[in-house]
């Protein structure tokens, strides 16, 4: 009956026609522009068919719908709010049209559907889900909410409080959830999901289920009595606001949305969602949280293709059994790669599986993973005091003490008993890729691998390349990181690599304004309210003031200009009187636990006293604006460094180091989308104002010529 790119429809037995998205030259499908093109002119085909029985809808590809094509979002987005809103009408006359067609359809769902996959499934009379299959509207994650009719028949189908769950939410749901809510009419095995749903389509036709009714139901008002309808909303918009906060928007915009249209039929519910959806469209969280949607794409995607181009990891091995060795054995352990971890002495290694059996202890608390499976998990973890069976293991991870003497010791140490194609990897944060390969004599197959700790919870791992490694080595050691369930991004070798080379210039703007008398205390706040999970102060104390002082000493060495000492900081006093933070409960802050344990946090007096040395003028009032900028243009300015010296390959990886790695405000969309937030011109100008301040706010030459002629890090 019709052939496209995207859908095609054919007529079966018994007067039904099937409607099959299934995209040529792609293992997915998803509503671009092409298939929104050609639904159109399936629907006017379906609906001028005089003897059809019904429509079964199908999907020939092993998900049904993924969603919208988020490629297409940016330009899309930059239509003014009335354009996307007319845009979003338009589409929905297709899937109305669908809805209204003169017989019962029915959508046999046998995979993922998510976001416009589930809006079409919602237009169809009934849904037969696949047991295995995921359905859900994560819209809310882009900083959007659902623009194909989702918050208009979700609500109607399984009540406006489980549609605000799923919707403010944006979770993806299982088979037998969707049907406890009535998302769904049936679920059964993936085999026998086409004859279920040409069988509910031969009793709607029977008379055996009341398919008007049901389309009633979904195109009327929403049926809420005045306090019920009172209690739903005004409840959820309490709880929700708790939860999303203030700087993400569309989960309380779909409430209301919800809300406002309560008491509407379906076209006019659709004008009030197209409205909403247009509003968010053109906010900046929308841009930066699609844009990091796109990022973690890119990542996969490169991942993808190491994975491709490497020699399996099928045996690791970590060297050193402290926290940070520990925590890197039970994670590629809980991810399915034996590990060995050796260490020195039998105190180091009992630390180690202690730190291993304490995660898979958490994991079974909270019923993530079962008793048998975390024994299984312990027993590929094999700790040993020597080289014995390094003749087997396919990448060693070094996590030994951060020193390059004890390091370039060990990486020949154990270079001496690998096999000639083993990849060797050091876990190290601020030393020299380069200079630790002069101890190796293979350095084609040694380069970095810097875990962030906690190793468990930190998603990113920096992957360095040194100057002689090989592609196959970086290759090998993005896919062993990818099969840890981490974020790789790969950097070229330089002082601080590239997530700890940005995040300093920050915490320098912050040590000058500390020493120009700003309060700390004040300082968190601020950039706690911008977005960041914790103050500059407070992150320091996290970090751990000898680990940022040694950081900050191999900075300073490495770039000089910028990062060198000018004067006696906050971090050199804390350092100095072995106020170390978190780690020994001194720091900017006194740390202790409440009463239930959990960590608190309180300014000390002590801290203040001590900076009072490093205040010449004492302590005075900044304004919000001033603290944001004098931290976050050095963080800016510095990722562009970055960026020019191809130290990162794109602006997409830079941001994602940061939102990944420190916790840079994801919707901020990392130090460059911010920076195109703000408008280049506007950086520069910004950076003038403070220029007395040193190199650390001096915008480099491509910034202001790109500052000049309009330009941005991020294509629209």
């Amino acid at each position: 009956m019709y052939k496209g790119k995207s859908l095609r429809v054919e007529r079966l037995e018994g007067d039904v026609a099937e409607l099959c998205f299934d995209r040529e030259n792609d293992s997915v499908n998803k509503f671009d522009k092409q298939t929104v093109d050609e639904l159109a002119e399936v629907a006017k085909l379906l609906g001028k068919q005089t003897d059809l029985k019904g429509l079964l809808i199908t999907s020939g590809k092993s998900v049904f719908i993924v969603g919208a094509d988020i490629t297409e979002f940016g330009a899309n987005f930059e239509r003014s709010e009335e354009e996307i809103a007319n845009w979003g009408l338009e589409a929905n006359k297709i899937f109305s049209a669908i809805e209204d067609l003169p017989f019962p359809s029915v959508t046999a769902i046998n995979g993922i559907a998510l976001g416009g996959g589930l809006e079409m499934c919602l237009a169809t009379d009934y849904r037969v889900m696949a047991d295995s299959a995921q359905i859900g509207l994560p819209e809310t994650k882009l900083g959007i909410i659902p623009g194909f009719g989702g918050t208009v028949r979700l609500p109607r189908l399984i009540g406006a409080d489980n549609a605000i769950e799923w919707i403010a939410g944006g979770a993806q749901n299982d088979a037998q959830t969707a049907l406890n809510v009535h998302a769904v009419d049936a679920v059964v095995a993936p085999e026998k999901l086409k004859e279920a749903a040409l069988k509910l389509l031969a009793a709607a036709n029977a008379g055996d289920y009341d398919w008007k009714a049901r389309r009633a139901q979904k195109t009327g008002p929403l049926m809420l009595e005045g306090v019920e309808s009172m209690m739903v909303f005004e409840t959820a918009k309490g709880f929700v606001a708790g939860k999303a906060g203030k700087d993400y928007p569309a989960p309380m915009e779909a409430i209301n949305v919800i809300q406002k249209a309560a008491t509407k039929g379906r076209d006019e519910a659709l004008k009030i969602e197209a409205k909403g959806f247009a509003k968010l469209a053109k906010t900046t969280v929308a841009d930066a949280l699609i844009a990091l949607f796109l990022n973690d794409q890119l990542i996969k995607k490169k991942a993808k293709a190491a994975q491709k181009a490497s020699r399996p990891v099928k045996q690791a091995a970590v060297l050193g059994a402290g926290i940070m060795g520990g925590g890197i054995a039970y994670q590629s352990a809980a991810k399915g790669t034996p590990i060995i971890m050796k260490d020195i002495n039998d105190a180091a290694l009992d630390l180690g599986m202690k730190e291993a059996n304490k995660l898979l202890s958490k994991q079974v608390q909270r019923g993530k993973m079962t008793q048998e499976k975390a024994g299984k998990v312990l027993g590929s973890i094999r700790p040993t005091l020597n080289y014995g069976d390094f003749g087997n293991v396919d990448a060693v991870v070094e996590a030994v003490v951060e020193n390059p003497k004890v390091k370039k010791s060990v990486l020949a140490e154990v270079e001496a008993s690998v096999r000639e194609d083993t990849v060797i990897a050091s876990n190290t944060s601020s030393i020299s890729i380069d200079a630790l390969a002069s101890a190796v004599k293979r350095p084609e197959n040694f380069l970095g691998m810097h875990f962030f700790n906690p190793v468990h919870r930190m998603p990113l791992v920096e992957v360095i390349r040194g100057e002689k490694t090989s592609e196959e080595a970086i290759s090998t050691i993005v896919a062993y990181a990818t099969a840890m369930g981490k974020s790789a991004i790969v950097v070229n070798n330089c002082p601080g690599f590239l997530v700890n080379r940005i995040l300093f210039p920050y915490f320098g703007g912050f040590m000058a304004l500390v020493r120009d008398g700003c309060d700390f205390v004040q300082a968190d706040k601020v950039m706690e309210k911008f977005g960041w999970p914790m103050g500059p102060a407070y992150l320091q104390d996290v970090v751990g003031m000898d680990t940022s002082h040694h950081v900050g000493d191999v900075l300073a060495e490495g770039y000089p200009d910028r990062m060198g000492k000018e004067f006696r900081s906050a971090l050199d006093v804390m350092y100095e009187n072995e106020r170390y933070g978190q780690k020994n409960g001194k720091g900017f802050y006194r740390h202790e636990t409440d009463a239930k344990g959990k960590p608190k946090k309180t300014p000390d007096d002590a801290a203040y006293k001590l900076i009072a040395e490093v205040q010449p003028d004492g302590q005075k009032d900044f304004d919000e604006e001033e603290i944001i900028d004098r931290m976050m243009l050095p963080m800016i300015i510095e990722s562009a460094r970055c960026l020019e010296e191809n130290i990162v390959g794109t602006p997409q990886e830079a941001d994602m180091g940061l939102i990944l790695g420190v916790g840079f405000p994801p919707f901020r969309g990392g130090a460059l989308k911010y920076a195109d937030s703000l408008g280049l011109k506007t950086v520069v100008e910004k950076a003038e104002k403070y220029a007395h301040l040193g190199k650390l706010y001096e915008p480099t030459p491509t910034m202001r010529e790109m500052a000049e002629a309009g330009k941005t890090y991020y294509s629209k």
